[in-house]
């Protein structure tokens, strides 16, 4: 019986179109602004970088650096506690609102209804996560989830990361369901035991040891 389901966010509850097509070019828009704005307070920025690249940094070779990392993707801390604080602003000024899809937002509120723990994991920052999920299209459901968790607790694609998640949560992994759309991701959860089911929205259904939905009406617990 599952009591505990763990969720992506890009591509599972939410658009990736909307993440990499409005939230990462608005992160670099205002990018130079809040570098500018903030130097002072940016000293763990400064030094991370200092070690990186063995030189001091000014603020325009942050500034190109990070807008490279935007544009590469990279999953690196420093950048997603950057792009953390500039989405903050954006969700508070209304510039910026976090897309759940319906199929999503209905089975997670009857999940939590029927008593399962719910979870977040993401290569987003936890304050990153908790920010997208207080301002959607259905307002501030934070209120669902029972904990967020980051690349803190280890890469996707390590198996070691679900077994981190699993311990502080005090799971068992039979009782434990991981969704996402990506395979790799839902491998390492499996080699440690947990359920999985990859969700293809809008893509053909191919082939995988997994579980396959295209919508989460289809996911019966």
């Amino acid at each position: 019986m599952i009591k505990h389901i763990i969720t992506d966010i890009e591509g599972t509850t939410s658009s990736i179109s909307y993440v990499k097509d409005v939230m990462f070019p608005y992160s670099k828009q205002k990018l130079r602004d809040y570098i500018y704005d903030n130097w002072q307070q940016l000293d763990f920025l400064k030094e991370e970088l200092s070690k990186k690249y063995n030189i001091t940094p000014s603020k325009d070779m942050v500034i190109n650096v990070l807008s490279d990392w935007i544009d590469k993707d990279l999953k690196e801390g420093i950048l997603k506690n950057i792009q953390g604080h500039i989405w903050e602003e954006g969700f508070l000024k209304g510039e910026l609102k976090g897309h759940i899809y319906d199929d999503a937002y209905e089975k997670l509120k009857e999940w939590k209804e029927k008593g399962i723990y719910l979870y977040v994991y993401s290569s987003g920052s936890v304050k990153a996560q908790k920010l997208f999920f207080s301002h959607t299209n259905y307002g501030d459901i934070t209120y669902l989830f029972d904990g967020f968790f980051d690349t803190n607790v280890g890469s996707k694609k390590d198996p070691n990361s679900y077994a981190n998640i699993l311990k502080i949560i005090k799971a068992s992994p039979k009782d434990t369901l991981f969704l996402s759309d990506v395979e790799q991701e839902l491998d390492s959860a499996l080699k440690v035991g947990i359920n999985t089911i990859l969700v293809l929205r809008g893509q053909d259904i191919t082939d995988s040891i997994h579980s396959i939905v295209s919508s989460f009406y289809e996911i019966d617990i």
